[in-house]
């Protein structure tokens, strides 16, 4: 018996990749329903070889749903995660909302899986920022061989990070530059074709933007609340994944060549390091990927106990919705769900 599976925000960049990546990894479901606002009602989108006729989020039924994949923004995940898990349905959610709920498990799988037992209490599990997630995955086993102490990271975020929208912008205004056409920014509050913006979501009281706050609080939420973590968030012209330089300082004696043997056997990365020309991975190359790649790992002469890396991952796929697909799948597998039907 399989699960019913209910896909919000599914005309999205984030909600076309998790139906994508449900079909991709054959996730046990034996029906698979897309959610959207009322004026995205008919659209067709794609589940490996089938359409699905996208329905309206106001006028769906959840009580025989078993999980709820959620990519529609904070405000509409406010309004409905709640309803969702009162009538039976585990909600996974991509947005920023329930990130920092003590109730709400924030969930890496590879990182800190045991914690979606927490689920019960709201019957929501977050998924983290993009930018913390590979982060997460890279430092986790680290931290388990040496204990981490500090971490300075600085990410060159790809423009899908901020939507369709920040996406299109990129294009139109690259396209407006080879013809010399104006460029007036809509999205992002400076161009970003060939440019750089040090500033992703609203600025705080203490200079740190939201993007970079979340990195920090996320970080000792999944990982450990004695981690001292310092970020500054890059939006950069790039369309798919996210780049960052990580420093880490351990409490404990460890090396770049400890880090290496523990790097390549920790799950979900990949290490590509050749220290050559092209003996690393960019973000073109991670886009479409599930890994987080690792390189340029080196020693950090600055500190005692440091190491410096390159972290590249995909945003849409492990920052999002991958990470998304794979928390169902551990609710699945450890038999913490019970599909409507058997029941």
């Amino acid at each position: 018996m399989g699960y019913k599976v209910a896909v919000v925000g599914a005309t999205g960049n984030v909600g076309r990749e998790i139906l994508s990546i449900l079909d991709e990894r054959g996730f046990p479901a034996d029906e698979v329903v897309a959610l959207a606002s009322r004026r995205s009602q008919g659209t067709e989108v794609s589940y490996g070889d089938k359409t699905l006729k996208v329905k309206a989020l106001d006028t769906y039924d959840f009580s025989d749903t078993d999980i709820c994949l959620m990519s529609a923004g904070g405000s509409i995940s406010k309004e409905w995660s709640p309803k969702i898990g009162a009538a039976g349905c585990v909600v996974i959610d991509n947005s920023s909302q329930w990130r920092t709920d003590p109730d709400v498990p924030l969930i890496v799988p590879e990182v800190n899986a045991d914690a979606i037992t927490g689920f019960t209490k709201k019957n929501i599990i977050a998924n983290p920022n993009c930018s913390t997630a590979q982060l997460v995955v890279a430092l986790k086993p680290l931290h388990d061989a040496a204990t981490i102490k500090r971490v300075v990271v600085s990410t060159y975020q790809s423009v899908s990070g901020g939507g369709k929208d920040a996406m299109d912008e990129l294009f139109s205004q690259t396209r407006s530059i080879f013809v010399s056409d104006p460029i007036e920014p809509k999205k992002f509050p400076k161009r970003i074709a060939f440019n750089l913006i040090p500033h992703i979501d609203v600025f705080m009281d203490d200079g740190y933007t939201k993007e970079e706050w979340k990195m920090t609080v996320e970080t000792k939420k999944i990982l450990d609340p004695k981690i001292k973590l310092t970020a500054t968030c890059v939006r950069v012209p790039v369309f798919i994944s996210h780049s960052e330089v990580v420093n880490v300082e351990f409490e404990n004696d460890f090396s770049a060549e400890d880090a290496r043997k523990v790097l390549r056997e920790a799950p979900g990365i990949i290490m590509m390091d050749t220290r050559e020309p092209g003996g690393y991975i960019t973000p073109h190359e991670a886009a479409g990927e599930d890994a987080t790649y690792i390189s340029r790992l080196r020693d950090d002469p600055t500190v005692d106990n440091g190491i410096t890396f390159w972290c590249v991952s995909d945003n849409l796929r492990k920052g999002a919705a991958l990470n998304a697909v794979q928390i169902a799948e551990v609710l699945v597998n450890r038999k913490l769900i019970t599909p409507h039907k058997a029941a």
